[in-house]
């Protein structure tokens, strides 16, 4: 149904993930969750809202994760 979600974060990836990697994982989420590839017309709006929702959660998570060993511990705070 869906492909597997890859982390998006330092080391892992090169650069900081793309707003374009964030919305399709974001994607690949909900798709597996509700079961849906594709929502049915009457399910659309919920559906996208529901990855906007997720991808604004995953950017928020990875701008604040303190991966110890990389470049995002020299942060002030971190330690």
């Amino acid at each position: 149904m869906c492909r597997s979600i890859k982390t998006l974060r330092p080391p892992v990836l090169a650069e900081e993930a793309t707003a374009d990697e964030i919305r399709a994982a974001a994607l690949q989420y909900v798709r597996k969750v509700s079961g849906f590839r594709v929502p049915a017309a009457h399910n659309r709006e919920v559906f996208e809202r529901a990855v906007d929702a997720v991808a604004e959660a995953t950017a928020s998570l990875l701008a604040e994760l303190e991966v110890r060993g990389s470049a995002r511990s020299a942060a002030p705070g971190g330690g």
